[in-house]
This record gives structure tokens, C-alpha cells and sequence, in this order.
């Protein structure tokens, strides 16, 4: 009998997960045709479904019980498979949140997705195509370069035509093309990659992408000449951050925009999206992304101080490593970052709480920032050490922050996790601004301590495409 009884329950659970995976692998062509054909972006309470595997999308459905714990793809697939059939074009649909919805309202299919889809979408203007040139190819071009090719498989959004490095080597060429498709932390390129050697080019997913050698010695790049025109530029290199240099880029022909991926002075907008992206104004034409730890920590103090008010504050960076460091021991113009930094915590300055005071003037002279650089290649944690105007709980803070997480406002820029397991290498590929760890969470009377994960490659790339959509006034109708 008790065999008998164990026997039923493997076999409803294998039936239950073959049934479901059935269903993830019918999506996945739906998913693709609408985005290619329609420029329709399918998502699940903000994660998109495009290009994921059977196993990502049942995943996708899963992670999203802390807000829906019943939601599954026997639920989404009945409405997918009825969005392909409507008339609409390029908007983004949270497949999730129209699921949550239509199974609370109990009315017919059809009248729900006129009511909250076509209806809506009636007339909507079609995006076309912004060109994108990416001025460096380090570590963040590189995983620039993957965002971009890997979700563009239309001819409308963001389109990467050039990228423009030094030539280091008669073979330049391969070796870029094998760093994009190789990478030691975030795995192989989702998609083909060859190498046109007469033309100078990258062919990636179909999207040809011509390589500009360029030295200081030559004259400004003519990027008309290779089909560039009204493009933003992305300055990845880290060393461009005054408006002289910056400038540069614009008198190139073809170069209507240009954002930094780095803090700049005053003269330059620091720009956290999500958190004052409205101020990009149609006539800014240099914008900094700020930097990748005050992109995480901005978020979370933005929504701290809207609700309980912060008096004041110190954050403490435990940063990975970067390529600006010594693998040894060795000459650096900077204190303490000429150790090894492969095995050494090495205390740094960070300029984040700096920039908090152009995104965040209400803040100004109320934080303090500083760093550690550890031997971790990926993802750090910033700890935020607050004094608030009010008294609160850890289960209140906790259960504010769970809820923004989950809001339009805010779920590309704040993660929430509540596991007790969770260690940093867990939230390597996270595309979120920054993951707010519950279980970490200390609450003292009016000082509480905040531990926020971030992927400070992917995660702040993530957040520069943001900024490049907005600046190139990109914008879906986001149904939910």
C-alpha cells in the first residue's frame, strides 16, 4: 500500500513536469515570431521571455511565487496563444501580471485581451531602428555588445553597427570576435559568430557590426561612411568623463548622441535609471550611466528615504576586482591598488556616495561612501548603514521593498531575494540594477544595515541599454 501510494506521487510529478515543459517548448516559437515579426516583447512580472530555453521559462514562473505562487504556464500558455492572433504591434506584455488578472476577473478570453490589449494598442506608432556604436570593447562593451545582439533578432530598437577599438596585433580581428563569443564569467555568446577579415567586420546573429580601428593620430571617424547616422555612441573606456573629450565624439559625422559609462563632473547629467531618468531631456546630448555601484545603491536608497526618511548613512562596497588592478604586485598610480588583487582585500574610495548627490540632491551631505576590492572576478555587494527619521521593523522594511521589487516603477532595478543561501556567484547574470538581500536585513531602532547584491558587469550594462533606449526615445506601451 505505502509503495503503491509513493508510486502515484512520482508518477503525478513526472506527468505534472512533462506537461509543463510540453507547454514551454510550444511558447517558445510563439515568443519568438511575435518579437521578430511584431516587436512584441513578452514578459513575466518584468523578465522577458525572449530567447529563454524550456527550462528558463518554467524557471521564470517559478521565481515569481512570492507574488503569485499559483502562477504557471498551464495558466499563461491559453493567453499567449490568443495574443498571436490580435492585431498589435510593438509593445511590450507581461504575460504574468494579464494572467494574475484575467484569472481574478473570471470574464471571457477574448473580451479580457480586447479590453486590456487591442484596445489599448489601437493606433499605436511602430519604433524603428536606432543605430548604436560601442567607443571601447573591455569588459562592459563586451557584455554591451551580448545585450545588444542577443535580444535583437528584429529591425526595430537598438541596433549595434560599429564598434571601435586600437589595433593591438595583425590578428585583432579573431581576437575580438573570440572574446564576445567566449567569456570566463558569463559563458559562450548565445548565438553564431564569424569574421568578414576584408571588410574588417563581425557577423553575430545575423547582424553585421564593422570593427573601426582607430588611433589618436588620426583624424575624427566619418561614421556616415559605414550607413551610421543619428547614432548614439557609448563611451565604454573608463577614461573619457570631461565634456572636452566627450564632445569629441559628437563633431563625428553619423554621432547624434553619446552616453558615458562612467561618473562625470557637474556639467554632465548622472542619470540611475529608473530613479531620474526623466530629466534626459531631448536636447541632452552627453549623459553618464554613473557608475555600477551607485546604479545599485540609488534604487534602494531613493525608496528608503521616500518612506521612512534617512537622516544619514554610510555605504561600504565589497567590490570584485577590475582590470584596473595588478594580477601582482606592481606600479599604480593609485594608493593600494598596485597589490595583487587576486589575493588581496585591497581598500579603495569609491565615487558613488558622490554621485548620490547629483541623482539624489534630497541627499546631499547625508552619505558617505567607501570600498573594498576583494578576489572575486564577479558581483559585489554594497552595505548600506542608515539612520532614519522613523521607527521600523525588519519585517516592515522587508515587506516594502518586496512590494516595490514587484511594481512597474521598479522591478528592472530592484531584485528581491529572501533565500538564506544565497552567496554572490548565485546573482552572476542578474539584470537588475541591484538584488536587496530580506534574510540580511538589521534593524536597530532608527539605524538599519542593507545588504544589496549587484552584477556589476551585467547588471549596470543592463542599465546603460535603458538609458540608450530613453535618450533614443525608444518607448513600449508596457500591458500588465
Amino acid at each position: 500500500m505505502k509503495n503503491n501510494h509513493f508510486s502515484k506521487l512520482v508518477d503525478q510529478h513526472s506527468e505534472n513536469w512533462k506537461n509543463r515543459e510540453t507547454l514551454a517548448e510550444a511558447m517558445i516559437p510563439i515568443i519568438g515570431r511575435l518579437y521578430r515579426e511584431k516587436n512584441i516583447i513578452l514578459t513575466i512580472y518584468g523578465r522577458s521571455l525572449v530567447n529563454c530555453s524550456v527550462i528558463e521559462i518554467l524557471k521564470l514562473h517559478r521565481r515569481v511565487r512570492m507574488v503569485d505562487p499559483y502562477l504557471s504556464v498551464t495558466d499563461t500558455f491559453p493567453l499567449l496563444a490568443s495574443i498571436k492572433d490580435l492585431n498589435i504591434h510593438s509593445c511590450k506584455i507581461d504575460l504574468g501580471r494579464l494572467t494574475n488578472r484575467f484569472k481574478k476577473e473570471n470574464v471571457n478570453l477574448k473580451s479580457f485581451l480586447d479590453a486590456n490589449i487591442t484596445n489599448k494598442l489601437f493606433n499605436q506608432p511602430v519604433d524603428t531602428s536606432t543605430d548604436v556604436v560601442l567607443y571601447g570593447f573591455g569588459r562592459i562593451g563586451r557584455i554591451l555588445a551580448r545585450l545588444l545582439l542577443e535580444k535583437n533578432t528584429n529591425k526595430e530598437g537598438l541596433t549595434l553597427k560599429a564598434i571601435v577599438v586600437r589595433k593591438r596585433s595583425d590578428d585583432d580581428l579573431h581576437k575580438r570576435a573570440s572574446l564576445l563569443r567566449r567569456d570566463s564569467i558569463h559563458g559562450q555568446f548565445k548565438g553564431t559568430i564569424s569574421v568578414d577579415e576584408d571588410n574588417e567586420a563581425i557577423i553575430a546573429n545575423g547582424n553585421y557590426i564593422k570593427i573601426i580601428y582607430e588611433n589618436n593620430e588620426e583624424p575624427l571617424i566619418d561614421f556616415s561612411k559605414f550607413g551610421i547616422s543619428y547614432a548614439t555612441l557609448i563611451d565604454n573606456t573608463g577614461k573619457n568623463r570631461d565634456t572636452e573629450n566627450l564632445e569629441k565624439h559628437l563633431k563625428c559625422n553619423g554621432i547624434s548622441k553619446v552616453i558615458v559609462t562612467a561618473p562625470t563632473g557637474s556639467s554632465i547629467k548622472n542619470i540611475v535609471y529608473g530613479v531620474n531618468h526623466n530629466q534626459i531631456a531631448r536636447s541632452d546630448k552627453i549623459i553618464s550611466a554613473a557608475s555600477c555601484t551607485t546604479n545599485a545603491i540609488a534604487p534602494i536608497l531613493h525608496i528608503i528615504h521616500n518612506k521612512f526618511g534617512i537622516e544619514s548613512g554610510h555605504i561600504e562596497t565589497v567590490h570584485s576586482y577590475t582590470n584596473d588592478q595588478n594580477l601582482l604586485d606592481n606600479y599604480h598610480k593609485k594608493d593600494r591598488r598596485g597589490r595583487s588583487a587576486v589575493i588581496n582585500m585591497v581598500i579603495t574610495e569609491t565615487g558613488a556616495a558622490e554621485a548620490i548627490k547629483s541623482i539624489l540632491p534630497e541627499l546631499n551631505g547625508k552619505i558617505t561612501g567607501s570600498a573594498i576590492r576583494v578576489p572575486t572576478a564577479d558581483v559585489s555587494i554594497a552595505i548600506l548603514n542608515l539612520r532614519l527619521s522613523s521607527l521600523s521593523s525588519k519585517e516592515e522594511i522587508n515587506e516594502y521593498v518586496r512590494q516595490i521589487s514587484n511594481s512597474e516603477l521598479l522591478q528592472e532595478q530592484i531584485d528581491y531575494t529572501n533565500s538564506t543561501e544565497v552567496v554572490s556567484s548565485d546573482f552572476i547574470g542578474s539584470q537588475t540594477a541591484g538584488i536587496f538581500d530580506a534574510q540580511a536585513t538589521i534593524v536597530n531602532g532608527n539605524q538599519i544595515t542593507l545588504y544589496v547584491w549587484y552584477d556589476n558587469e551585467m547588471g549596470y550594462s543592463s542599465q546603460v541599454l535603458r538609458i540608450t533606449s530613453k535618450i533614443a526615445g525608444i518607448q513600449y506601451l508596457n500591458i500588465q
